[in-house]
């Protein structure tokens, strides 16, 4: 008995994007596969700083993102599942320091939130689904509440 196998592959067009503002400025660049976001993108501000890079698939955000400020500073970064923010995201200063860091699920805080003064931690908050459980301003009984690792 003599057995065939056949693999039959549809390959779609690849093909990298790049959009302009009127001004001639870039304003988008990066991946696209059947008219749909993927890989590496950058968005750019009018004036041609970079206003945001990170992942697509399919159309969705995800992996690791970067968002600036006109001025070119960090603005925030975290994680995107599926379109949506979760894990750590950072938020900086205009100085470039990060004043608080907060742990999201779906685009909701659901976790602890870490607010930093002169980049000392001088406040928690936890929180549940969007919900604020619990703050803390006296960081001795914040460590006695919780467990470290759920700062991971």
């Amino acid at each position: 008995m003599v057995l065939f196998l056949f693999s039959l592959q549809v390959f779609s067009q690849k093909t990298y994007h790049k959009a302009f503002y009127s001004n001639g400025n870039i304003k988008e660049e990066g991946w696209l596969q059947n008219d749909k976001k993927i890989n590496y993108w950058k968005f750019y501000y009018k004036n041609g700083t970079l206003k945001k890079e990170g992942h697509f698939k399919n159309n969705l955000q995800t992996k690791y993102w970067c968002f600036y400020r006109k001025d070119a500073s960090k603005e925030k970064e975290g994680h995107f599942i599926n379109g949506t923010q979760n894990k750590w995201w950072l938020f900086y200063d205009t100085n470039g320091n990060v004043n608080h860091k907060c742990q999201l699920k779906n685009n909701k805080k659901n976790g602890f939130c870490l607010l930093y003064k002169n980049q000392q931690l001088v406040k928690a908050v936890k929180f549940k689904n969007g919900k604020k459980l619990k703050e803390w301003s006296n960081l001795s009984s914040f460590a006695k509440d919780n467990n470290v690792n759920d700062l991971k």
